[in-house]
């Protein structure tokens, strides 16, 4: 699908708040992206009033009148917090509960005991992917990353061979895969189906897993071996005969950080397996069931409204911790109190997520609103490049900018919006995995993941771009050659 067959019909617009012509607007969007990023990069600015100065700023450029700006950046941001928000919420409870209950650690001890050291890669990718369905990436990382060290030093395996699966794990369900705010956002901005999303998402997942995680891990260990040692600190270039724990009370009495968190939650012991698994995957099953609904069932009936309801993103997500106060936080013991106080101590972390995106969608509303987004279309209409291609690649010119997936994704998406508009159901979706995948490319040293793995893990800045960078790159370029693979076959 080109650029030239999603214009080819694009229905006429509401009249747009600019006079101005193509030349001006095209200005107007470019000094607005320069100043979202040199604000956030060079004066380090929050990316919440970077967004919203450069919104004022393509606003002026593109001659719109002040009160036209705020009017249109109000709305978008209002219908955008509207639509993700509730999401990234509950979200972020649900993650807390199962960190604070020992849901999580409870998911990792259970598979990691069933496997030995050579499958011990694959386990840690599907523990991560497991742990990263409803939990942000920063939330896994701290949650993750302990038990990494743990796991390596216990079992002599390198820390590259164990910690790049997680790590794949937690990203690629970070940028692809909804309810994740980023896919999440995209699909609100570009009216794309959650149905097929989530199905092309899931797909996507698997071999862009497997080929950054287990199959590359190895590459990594060779060329920033580390290991972590008896006392748990991970080193460079340590001896890899170096001998597994095998004193079973060493290793107990290691200090363990989640476990004094859970005993501070008020957990007195450990929830099953089962209660844990079914938390974590139950709002992706239902929104699965949504999807399937929309696919085999006709409109108006009765067993679709009941589908397209429990499959809703919100709904999903609020059974999800409906459930996980019983099936983990009663389950350990919790205090009903201290439940609650876990799911509210879950909002304060991602109320910056929260602004930044609802930021965004009110500079893709004055985007759209001033006709820059109608310019920008048809300039790609000229270039005769894949929308699939050039979403990706608009994603990639912001992360790389900004280091922000989150703002590459809104941002990406509110410029290639237009493009979207006579796309097919499942090619819009394809754009939303477009998008995120460009969104993940080559974490540098502005991303706040680089530094977090940097310093869990020990490394060296250079150490960290080829091991962490390079593999958030084969992620988004493994991510894209599958989305443009699907997007020939549907």
């Amino acid at each position: 699908m080109t650029a030239v067959h999603a214009l080819g019909l694009l229905a006429a617009s509401d009249k747009p708040l600019s006079s101005a012509g193509n030349g001006q607007l095209i200005a107007a969007a470019l000094l607005g992206i320069a100043t979202v990023v040199l604000l956030i990069v060079w004066a380090r600015f929050h990316p919440f009033i970077g967004l919203i100065v450069g919104t004022a700023v393509l606003g002026a450029v593109a001659a719109v009148a002040p009160g036209d700006i705020v009017n249109s950046f109000v709305d978008g941001l209002g219908s955008t917090f509207g639509s993700v928000g509730l999401l990234i919420a509950l979200g972020a409870m649900l993650g807390k509960l199962l960190a604070d209950s020992g849901g999580a650690n409870q998911i990792v001890d259970s598979i990691i005991d069933r496997v030995g050291p050579k499958t011990l890669p694959w386990a840690m990718a599907l523990i991560a992917a497991i742990i990263g369905l409803p939990m942000f990436f920063e939330i896994g990382v701290v949650i993750l990353v302990p038990i990494i060290l743990l796991v390596a030093r216990k079992t002599g395996v390198s820390l590259m061979k164990v910690g790049i699966p997680a790590l794949a794990g937690l990203s690629i369900l970070h940028g692809l895969v909804p309810p994740h705010p980023g896919p999440e956002t995209a699909i609100a901005l570009l009216h794309a189906p959650l149905s097929y999303t989530l199905v092309f998402g899931l797909i996507i997942a698997v071999p862009t897993l497997i080929i950054a995680g287990p199959l590359l891990a190895p590459l990594m260990d060779r060329l920033v071996p580390v290991h972590v040692g008896a006392d748990g600190v991970a080193r460079s270039g340590a001896d890899p005969d170096t001998p597994p724990v095998t004193d079973g009370a060493d290793a107990d009495d290691a200090p363990d950080a989640a476990t004094d968190a859970q005993r501070a939650a008020g957990a007195t012991r450990r929830p099953s397996f089962f209660g844990a698994i079914i938390s974590v995957v139950l709002p992706v099953l239902l929104m699965l069931v949504k999807a399937i609904g929309d696919l085999t069932l006709d409109d108006g009936t009765g067993g679709r409204s009941f589908v397209d309801f429990i499959g809703e993103p919100s709904v999903a997500l609020l059974a999800g911790v409906l459930v996980a106060m019983l099936a983990v936080g009663r389950a350990s013991g919790m205090p009903r109190a201290k439940i609650h106080q876990s799911l509210g101590s879950g909002l304060p972390p991602v109320a910056s997520i929260m602004l930044i995106v609802a930021a965004g969608g009110g500079f893709k509303t004055v985007l759209s609103d001033s006709g820059v987004s109608e310019v920008i279309a048809h300039c790609a209409k000229d270039a005769n490049m894949s929308v699939l291609l050039l979403g990706w690649l608009v994603a990639v010119a912001i992360r790389l900018a900004t280091g922000s997936a989150t703002v590459a994704t809104v941002t990406a998406a509110g410029i290639v919006e237009p493009l979207g508009h006579t796309l097919s159901q499942p090619h819009l979706a394809l754009l939303v995995l477009a998008v995120g995948s460009g969104s993940l490319f080559f974490s540098h040293v502005n991303d706040a993941g680089f530094w977090l793995v940097k310093e869990y893990f020990g490394l060296t800045v250079w150490q960290t771009i080829k091991s962490w960078s390079v593999m958030e790159t084969v992620i988004s370029v493994v991510a894209l050659i599958c989305v443009l693979i699907i997007g020939t076959i549907v």
